[in-house]
């Protein structure tokens, strides 16, 4: 007798199995995305020149504990800004440093940092100071001294002073702003494979599907001496 049970078999379960591994990828890839990365448009001109009005930026969500002096951060403080939105500064000292403004006159100004003068390559115009007070500040451990790229027009540790010597702790901090896309490009990549390779499933479901229906279509009738009265 003519068995079709084993027909299209195979793509069953290939499409289980390819259909399968799409999802958990899709799925695994937007849950991780969410979870690790998120991003934000620049509203001011605090970070500017490396950061400008409108651009886009991704960070990374990171315990405040992992900031490390150089990072660029954003971070919530309504108490000091009064709204609830991100704030990107760059991180110039952490717990337990000493920063100072400044040693060296005019552009030859440096913020100094456990007294060691910063090259600060970012900083617009190459103006370190921009026109605040000079201060002397022993960052308490669990906070970070945050300074803007453009020191004459940002509002950031030196406009806080009087609280904590304008320093901010670290649980406010939110995620570093990451300079590349490899890894968000290699997240979005991962979701689209495994939109592509749920799709496969589904295709070779609905081939398996039509085999099946063919071979029982091409079963021969039994002969007339096998069927009973």
């Amino acid at each position: 007798m003519y068995d079709v049970r084993g027909k299209g078999r195979g793509l069953g379960i290939a499409a289980v199995v390819v259909g399968l591994l799409g999802v958990v990828l899709g799925l695994g890839g937007v849950g991780f995305a969410r979870y690790q990365y998120g991003g934000s448009v620049v509203s001011s001109e605090s970070m500017t020149p490396t950061y400008g009005p409108g651009d886009r930026v991704v960070y990374e969500r990171i315990d405040g504990s992992e900031v490390r002096r150089g990072d660029i951060v954003v971070f919530s403080a309504p108490d000091r800004y009064y709204f609830d939105g991100l704030v990107m500064e760059r991180v110039i000292a952490v717990g337990g440093d000493r920063v100072a403004c400044c040693t060296g006159t005019g552009t030859d100004a440096r913020v100094t940092v456990n007294g060691r003068p910063l090259q600060e390559p970012y900083v617009k115009d190459g103006d370190a100071v921009g026109g605040y007070p000079d201060y002397d500040v022993r960052v308490p451990e669990g906070r970070v001294f945050l300074l803007g790229d453009h020191r004459g027009n940002s509002r950031d540790s030196r406009a806080f002073l009087s609280d904590h010597g304008g320093t901010l702790p670290v649980s406010a901090v939110r995620g570093r702003v990451i300079d590349g896309y490899t890894v968000p490009v290699l997240l979005v990549t991962a979701m689209i494979l495994g939109l592509v390779l749920a799709l496969t499933g589904v295709g070779l479901g609905i081939a398996a599907f039509v085999v099946r229906r063919q071979a029982r279509a091409a079963v021969p009738p039994p002969p007339p001496w096998a069927v009973r009265s």
